[in-house]
C-alpha cells in the first residue's frame, strides 16, 4: 500500500509534466542527498566529524531542480550547507564524506571540512563559511564568463539570512550594471539560524530584492523539484541570452536544526511535522512514480538499497582513510605568480 505521506504530498504540488526517466532521476538524486546527510549526521554524533556540520535534509528539490537546468561548464558556488550541492555537481560521495571527516582522501585533502571543499573539475567553487561571501565571488565568476564571452552561466546559492548582507547588494548592482550571466538562488528555508524571516527582514518577499537594480525575480515552491526545474530553465535562458542576472527565491524548509548543535526550539514541532507529512519533496516524486505506474514499491526499495550501499561505502572509505600528513599545513597557503 502506498505511503500515506506520499499520497498527501502529491495533492499539494503543481501538475507534473516530467516523463518516467526524469522522475526517476529526480527521485534517485534527492534520495542520495537525503541518505548521505542522514549518514553525515550519524558520523557527527559518533565524533567522526568535527566543527560545524549543516545538513540539507528537506531542501533537496532546490539543488536538484536547478542543477538539472544547467549546462556543462556552468559554475556553482554556495554557502556552508553545501554537501548536497557537491553531490549534485557530480562530486563523488567518497570524496565528500572523507573531507567531512578530515581525511586525506577528501576533496580538500582533509583541510576544508564541511564548509570548505572545492572541485575545479566539476566547476564547483565552494562551500563558504562566511555568510554571503559566496555571492560576491559568484558574481566574479560571472564577470569572467562575460569577459571570455563563453556562453556560460554562474549560479550563486545563498540563504535567507545571507540575503540581508551588504555585499549581496553590491553584487546585485555590479551584476546588473554589466549584465552578468548569473542566477542568484535564495534558499529561503524560513529561518536564519534561529531567527524567522519575518523577524529580521522588512521585505520578506526576497525575490523582490533586485527590483531597485532592475533584476527580475520570482518566488518558487522549493519543495517541488519540477517547479524548481521550470523556473531554473527560465532563469538560465534569460541569463545565457545576455539579459543579465536573475533572482530565484526558493521557498523551502530544513527539517533539522541550523547546524548539528542546534536543537531548533525556536519553532514548534507541529510545524516540522506538517512540512514532512504534506510537503516532502521526495515523497512527492515517489507518489508520482507510483500513481503513474512508472515504478513499484519494490522498485523504489531497490533504489533506496543501492543508495544506502553507496553512502555506507563512502562512510567506510572515510573512516579507513588516513589523516593528512602534518606537512600539509604548509601547502596551499601561497601562490607565486
Amino acid at each position: 500500500m502506498r505511503n500515506m505521506a506520499a499520497k498527501r504530498a502529491s495533492k499539494t504540488k503543481s501538475a507534473s509534466t516530467a516523463d518516467k526517466a526524469q522522475l526517476l532521476q529526480y527521485y534517485s538524486e534527492m534520495l542520495m542527498m537525503r541518505r548521505f546527510e542522514e549518514k553525515a549526521g550519524q558520523l557527527y554524533g559518533m565524533g567522526l566529524i568535527a566543527g560545524f556540520c549543516h545538513l540539507y535534509i528537506g531542501q533537496e528539490a532546490v539543488v536538484v531542480g536547478v542543477q538539472n537546468a544547467l549546462e556543462e561548464g556552468d559554475q556553482v558556488i554556495t554557502g556552508y550547507r553545501d554537501h548536497a550541492h557537491m553531490l549534485a555537481c557530480g562530486m563523488e560521495a567518497r570524496g565528500v564524506m572523507a573531507e567531512l571527516t578530515g581525511r586525506e582522501g577528501g576533496y580538500s585533502r582533509g583541510k576544508g571540512g564541511s564548509m570548505h571543499m572545492f572541485s575545479r573539475e566539476k566547476n564547483f567553487y565552494g562551500g563558504h563559511g562566511i555568510v554571503g561571501a559566496q555571492v560576491s565571488i559568484g558574481t566574479g565568476l560571472a564577470f569572467a564568463d562575460r569577459y571570455k564571452d563563453n556562453g556560460k552561466v554562474a549560479v550563486a546559492y545563498f540563504g535567507d539570512g545571507a540575503a540581508n548582507q551588504g555585499q549581496v547588494y553590491e553584487s546585485f548592482n555590479m551584476a546588473k550594471l554589466w549584465d552578468l550571466p548569473i542566477i542568484y538562488v535564495i534558499e529561503n528555508n524560513q529561518y536564519a539560524m534561529g531567527t524567522a524571516v519575518k523577524r529580521a527582514s522588512s521585505e520578506t518577499e526576497l525575490h523582490k530584492r533586485g527590483i531597485s537594480f532592475g533584476i527580475p525575480g520570482e518566488a518558487v515552491d522549493g519543495m517541488d523539484v519540477e517547479a524548481v526545474r521550470k523556473a531554473a530553465d527560465k532563469a538560465a535562458k534569460h541569463t545565457r541570452s545576455g539579459k543579465g542576472p536573475y533572482i530565484l527565491e526558493m521557498k523551502t524548509y530544513r527539517y533539522r536544526g541550523h547546524s548539528m548543535s542546534d536543537t531548533a526550539k525556536y519553532r514548534p514541532r507541529e510545524e516540522v511535522d506538517e512540512m514532512r507529512s504534506h510537503h516532502d519533496p521526495i515523497d512527492h516524486i515517489k507518489a508520482l512514480l507510483l500513481d503513474r505506474g512508472y515504478a513499484t514499491e519494490d522498485d523504489l526499495k531497490a533504489i533506496d538499497k543501492k543508495t544506502k550501499a553507496v553512502v555506507n561505502d563512502s562512510a567506510e572509505f572515510a573512516k579507513t582513510s588516513p589523516e593528512p600528513d602534518p606537512s600539509e599545513l604548509w601547502t596551499d597557503v601561497l601562490v607565486e605568480v
